[in-house]
């Protein structure tokens, strides 16, 4: 297979985010797990910018690392000033990386109206500042920053630039779609001529500002870049990046391009979750190849496809690259993706059990009233549970008292007195949190843990709320999605009410009854 070259800049381009600020700790964890997947190369900072990210450089020195190499962004030598003299460039040599990558100017509008120089001068810049790179042992990726665009406005100096750095020893030139702007067929035309011209490596570095960042990155390829840059979930400045997770598998997986080791691929949608979540961001569920709903089916006649052959509606085993099928509960699912579901509680059940379309008749009822199982599995096993009498309660409420107050000087403003019994031992607890929801959860989590200490595992990770008859003003129904997770998998719980904590209590009490039925079910299993 032919090698591109995977380039990572999540902890640099990808940091520039709005919104996204990585510590030291969070740099060096997505560095293991990125060189895990077997990335080719890790743009990790800009050395000269900050003191935190030449902390990160001497931290990641110490790492041993079996895929990739870390790279120090910076940028050519200042106008008029010795390459030796510069700050920014020593620190390039500071950061004691075995690769650095260097942006420069390509388009002469950029020259002569931003750096306010002249176009020899800048080639000159770019010339020194890579020579003098190489001349202390250092591998060099040129970034033709504003390529395509000074491409298209004076083609003969943006190829000038390129041969400045191909001249000085760089080893990867490397197009740069700065604005995002250009179209996949320009990129295509124009890569191909710098191929044809240069014996050096040619790299592709895209922006998302008009959505073709990854179209644009495999355009690149197609005319013969070797190393194609980009960030984990597209993460970047403006619209982001081009998305790694989407390139890698359509270069290898569609057109038989080696970027990382086969073995590895099954890393992707897990490498792409942890990211989102270090860099606290919404993780996008409609993300191609590593979204949760990329192979997930709802309709019935596509079910009922996908459950004779994937390859009907599915352009890729998703457990190639970590995901998973879903089939989604709902009311237009029909029958025979509801049995798959159903008998994962009760395996004897066949389609044409009465159980069958008892389920499916409370299934079309409760969405009626606003409950929707394809993004509350979880739920919809418990129900399941209930409806075939195979569930056994592991608390019963007998009230609970939620007060809301003013607002203390540390924020709480809620308080909540709730009252259960487990096995016939009442449990009475008090607790305070900001907001009634948050009181709410500590409340029943203090009253819970001493008879089922688990329940300390559980962590929510997300608190969805939604108004679902606007009309009706404050008498409206609301939807309160929890999404919960401990050491062993997440899960999501759904409640629905007129009263939002009503809702809030049973989709958290359906996350600690689900958390509880899987540790029994894991401690059977182990037996």
């Amino acid at each position: 297979m032919t090698r591109v070259f995977a380039y990572d800049s999540t902890l640099r381009d990808g940091a520039q985010a709005q919104g996204i600020s990585f510590s030291v700790e969070d740099k060096i964890k997505i560095v293991q797990r990125l060189d895990e997947l077997g990335v080719s190369y890790i743009e990790a900072g800009n050395p000269g910018s900050n003191p935190k990210d030449m902390e990160f450089f001497r931290r990641v020195a110490d790492l041993k690392l079996n895929n990739a190499k870390i790279i120090a962004f910076g940028s050519t030598r200042k106008v008029k000033v010795a390459v030796e003299q510069d700050k920014n460039v020593q620190s390039l040599l500071d950061a004691a990386t075995p690769a650095v990558a260097i942006f420069g100017k390509s388009w002469d509008y950029q020259v002569t109206d931003i750096l306010r120089t002249t176009l020899d001068e800048n080639l000159k810049m770019i010339g020194d500042t890579i020579s003098f790179l190489k001349r202390h042992g250092k591998e060099v990726v040129f970034d033709a920053e504003h390529f395509f665009d000074g491409y298209k406005a004076n083609p003969d100096y943006a190829l000038q630039t390129l041969k400045a750095a191909a001249d000085a020893g760089a080893d990867t030139l490397c197009l740069c779609d700065t604005n995002g702007g250009t179209f996949p067929s320009d990129v295509y035309t124009i890569t191909e001529k710098a191929v044809q011209q240069f014996k050096v490596q040619i790299g592709i570095h895209c922006h998302n500002d008009s959505e073709m960042a990854v179209a644009n990155s495999v355009a690149a390829v197609q005319a013969g870049a070797r190393q194609v840059q980009g960030t984990i979930n597209g993460i970047g400045e403006r619209c982001g990046n081009a998305n790694l997770c989407s390139i890698i598998p359509n270069l290898q997986l569609k057109l038989g391009l080696k970027c990382i080791p086969d073995e590895n691929m099954n890393k992707l949608t897990s490498v792409a979750r942890y990211v989102s979540e270090i860099a606290n961001t919404t993780y996008n569920e409609k993300a191609a190849y590593v979204g949760n709903d990329a192979f997930s089916h709802k309709g019935g006649m596509h079910i009922d496809a996908v459950s004779k052959n994937p390859v009907s509606y599915e352009h890729i085993n998703p457990e190639v690259v970590g995901n998973s099928r879903h089939i989604l509960v709902s009311e237009v699912a029909g029958r025979s993706a509801l049995l798959a579901k159903i008998r994962q509680v009760d395996p004897s059940l066949n389609k044409d059990s009465a159980e069958i379309k008892h389920i499916l008749d409370h299934l079309k009822d409760l969405e009626h009233e606003g409950y929707q199982f394809e993004t509350a599995e979880s739920s919809f096993q418990l129900m399941v549970r209930k409806l075939l009498g195979k569930h056994r309660p592991f608390f019963d409420l007998h009230e609970y008292e939620v007060n809301i107050h003013e607002p203390s000087a540390n924020g709480i403003n809620s308080s909540v007195l709730i009252k259960i019994s487990v096995d016939g031992q009442e449990e009475v607890t008090a607790a305070e949190g900001d907001g009634p929801v948050n009181a709410l959860d500590k409340a029943v989590r203090k009253a819970l843990e001493r008879f089922y200490p688990a329940i300390g595992e559980i962590k929510l990770t997300d608190y969805k709320v939604r108004v679902l008859d606007s009309d009706k003003a404050s008498a409206a129904k609301v939807r309160v999605l929890i999404e919960s997770r401990d050491q062993h998998e997440s899960w999501t719980t759904i409640g629905v009410s007129t009263d939002i904590v009503d809702a809030s209590w049973r989709a958290l009490i359906d996350s600690i009854e689900y958390k509880l039925v899987r540790d029994e079910e894991r401690q059977f299993l182990a037996v």
